[in-house]
């Protein structure tokens, strides 16, 4: 993200504010309401579990709604505008995130509580890697870091990790809103109690699957997960990246794996093309494998939350689809 790019946005953020003052703007019902902004839905559905019932009103926004992915974003001046007034700011941390620093600055508020959720992790963020078989070009703008490592993004796939994450944004909703930190505890508490019996369930179904090795024709953002149940994995691609094409020697190899572990299952991640881990099918022996399909929750849109989607829910439909792929 370029200085240029900032100093635009700037400007523009001063002409919302500008335009927005020159016309009636009336109060809203609460102007005392806790304003919290997160980039992706898991951080979102985290948040509104911990609030519950949400007696002080907070407001909740979520940057990533309308579909696209995490790692194609860009903030928006009225993104930005949002971030500068808000109480509490909750994002990944990652290598896509490399927006935050800059719009941070840009936007000072001394009584907002910034929460990096990898930087909350420490020595349990982990690098991505590249494992045999898996295309290595760069990503698509090339931004990359260059003076250290690239920390795997996808953190919210981890249930062993996600109480940690909860933990730490219910502390800081009790900051910003004291009066209803007994709530908020026990909603948290509540909650990680949820979020542990999963990972319960997770453990047991992996411990008793005949097959430990999942093969992925497409991104694989479930490093987190894979590492938490102790499961191989082939993949086309690593998980931030943003290549669509894979090669010929990518996709003969993973056909190889295929049949060399007999495996009965191709995985992608959620979206509508599918062409690569079809065309893995079609290079095996047998042809005949499914193709399941993991939810990253990467793109959940606005519509999606209204019409009730739920972080456990999903993480739960995974553990299905997870049964499936190892039989």
């Amino acid at each position: 993200m370029t200085h240029k790019f900032f100093l635009l946005v700037s400007a523009a953020i001063l002409s919302v504010c500008a335009l927005t003052a020159c016309r009636p703007n009336p109060k809203p019902e609460n102007a005392d309401a806790p304003q919290i902004v997160v980039t992706i839905f898991p951080e979102y559905d985290w948040v509104k579990n911990i609030l519950g019932t949400n007696p002080a009103g907070a407001d909740i926004t979520t940057l990533l709604d309308s579909g696209v992915d995490l790692h194609s974003y860009k903030p928006t001046a009225n993104d930005l505008l949002k971030i500068a007034k808000c109480d509490l700011f909750v994002y990944v941390g990652g290598e896509s995130d490399d927006w935050v620093e800059g719009a941070l600055q840009q936007t000072p508020n001394e009584k907002r509580i910034v929460i990096n959720l990898l930087e909350t992790l420490g020595d349990k963020a982990k690098e991505e890697e590249i494992v045999e078989g898996m295309e290595t070009h760069d990503h698509e703008d090339g931004d990359h870091h260059e003076d250290g490592p690239e920390y795997d993004e996808h953190i919210w796939l981890s249930l062993r990790n996600a109480p940690l994450l909860v933990g730490r944004i219910a502390d800081a909703l009790k900051t910003i809103d004291p009066a209803n930190a007994e709530l908020y505890n026990r909603n948290a508490a509540s909650y990680t109690e949820k979020i542990k019996d999963l990972d319960a369930r997770y453990r047991t179904a992996v411990s008793e699957a005949p097959v430990k090795t999942l093969l992925f024709g497409d991104r694989f953002p479930f490093r987190y997960l894979a590492d938490d149940y102790g499961l191989s994995y082939y993949a086309a691609f690593a998980g931030c990246s943003a290549e669509t094409e894979a090669s010929f020697e990518t996709i003969t190899f993973l056909a190889k794996k295929a049949d060399e572990l007999s495996l009965h299952a191709v995985m992608t991640i959620e979206g509508t093309n599918h062409k690569i881990a079809e065309t893995i099918v079609q290079n095996t022996a047998a042809k005949n494998q499914q193709i399941l399909t993991l939810d990253s929750m990467q793109s959940v849109t606005a519509d999606a939350v209204r019409s009730g989607a739920d972080y456990l829910e999903i993480m739960e439909k995974n553990l299905n689809v997870l049964k499936e792929a190892l039989k």
